[in-house]
């Protein structure tokens, strides 16, 4: 993928936009003296968790809210359980829509706001994993390099050539894309760029090592400015922490923090609904899912922090700090919210889109009533399978003590004969 030309598609305006956020950070940063990538992408991490902080809230209150509603869910499953049948499974469905309606939301309700973000989740990783690609302010100094490469007329063949020797291909398939076109334009610069700011210092050394002293002299100064922008806490931003393997290094820090951080999170989640959390829930399968979950994802992040750039970890780690924030902020706010007024502002956001749709309004008592009635309908019908069944049950008890009263062995031929015999004087009387 030519990632500078990446800006197409469903996802290009937002990483595009986004993009522009994160140059005009450099860019302050840079005129009062500390320009550098590493702290822009804290502070746009920071500015993107406060983009998002009122759907974190909803979200946070739809798992208030669900907490609520989960019970009565439950006791609904629990009535339902073990029957298979087409009737049983629509009544059921129709009583938990209920439920739901009582309450002024609906099933999807908490996906939705996941849903809302996670595009902008999307986007930013794009930003974050090829900075050059969306930011002008480092794709210029990155562009001045390549210039000045490109004054030397092997440089094209001297870059395939290292990108073949020193087995970079995971990086970008430098060598098969710079050959599919003719000359040295603006798309083969963009690739050039996007190999070039995967390089480690040491990498990027081994490199410009193969073209002339002259060109030496101009590259380096400029790229000792991209690597001072470039480098965090010491540390390369551009650099995996596996490419120093499990020696220790301060990249090691990189996927710890993040697994830590990521952790911390999620016992912050937690904690809110940990009241709600009984014994019977403990052994639910949904809950233990999400228990495997919760040992799974500090896991996961560490593993991408530890294959992807240090610039992704460090965007993850400030993410989750700053997720741990809002987190704080949103319990405190939530342990003081009266649920019955915002059940009662839910059903009055929902009757408003009732409405627009010539839908009646929610009213809670009827909500209430029609699971009642469903309720009552179930157990009717219920009951009357109940008695279809001991009927034919008498049915079958009295035909056989009528026809096989008598005999000794019903199972015998004399038996059967004998059943015939008196079904027919039954039925021609």
């Amino acid at each position: 993928m030519l990632f500078l030309t990446a800006h197409d598609g469903m996802l290009g305006p937002i990483s595009t936009l986004f993009g522009y956020l994160m140059n005009g950070i450099y860019l302050a940063l840079d005129k009062v003296g500390i320009g550098n990538i590493g702290i822009a992408i804290i502070i746009f991490t920071l500015i993107t968790r406060l983009i998002l902080y009122p759907f974190t809230v909803k979200q946070q209150k739809s798992s208030k809210l669900m907490a609520i509603i989960q019970p009565e869910i439950k006791a609904i499953q629990s009535k339902y359980e073990g029957k298979q049948d087409q009737q049983s499974m629509m009544a059921q469905q129709a009583e938990i829509k209920a439920v739901y309606e009582k309450y002024g939301t609906s099933m999807t309700g908490s996906c939705v706001q996941l849903l809302i973000q996670m595009p902008i989740i999307f986007a930013l990783y794009r930003v974050i994993m090829n900075v050059p690609a969306y930011v002008p302010a480092i794709k210029e100094k990155f562009m001045n390099i390549v210039d000045t490469l490109l004054t030397d007329s092997e440089a094209i063949q001297k870059l395939t050539d290292f990108h073949k020797n020193n087995g970079l291909d995971k990086l970008i398939s430098l060598e098969k894309q710079l050959h599919n076109f003719e000359g040295v334009g603006e798309t083969q610069k963009n690739l050039i760029i996007d190999f070039l700011y995967k390089l480690n210092p040491t990498q990027f050394g081994s490199l410009i090592s193969d073209f002339s002293t002259e060109i030496q002299s101009l590259v380096t100064p400029q790229y000792e400015v991209i690597e001072q922008a470039n480098s965090f806490c010491g540390l390369n931003l551009s650099t995996a922490p596996n490419a120093m393997g499990f020696a220790i290094s301060p990249y090691l820090l990189v996927p710890i923090l993040a697994a830590l951080s990521q952790y911390l999170t999620i016992l912050l989640m937690q904690k809110q609904n940990k009241s709600k959390v009984n014994a019977n829930d403990e052994n639910d399968a949904m809950q233990q899912t999400m228990n495997s979950m919760n040992i799974m994802m500090p896991i996961m992040s560490a593993v991408f922090c530890w294959g992807f750039a240090t610039g992704i970890g460090i965007y993850w780690i400030a993410t989750s700090v700053f997720m741990v924030i809002t987190q704080i902020i949103v319990n405190k706010q939530l342990e003081g919210i009266d649920m019955d007024e915002m059940i009662k502002k839910n059903i009055e956001k929902a009757n408003k889109k009732r409405a627009k749709k010539g839908l009646p309004p929610i009213n809670e008592a009827q909500a209430a009533n029609n699971i009642k009635k469903m309720e009552e309908n179930i157990e009717r019908k219920e009951k009357e399978r109940e008695d279809l069944i001991n009927s034919q049950k008498q049915h079958i008890e009295n035909a056989d003590k009528y026809y096989f009263a008598d005999e000794q062995n019903p199972d015998s031929l004399f038996a059967k004969a004998n059943m015939v015999k008196k079904y027919n004087e039954k039925n021609n009387k």
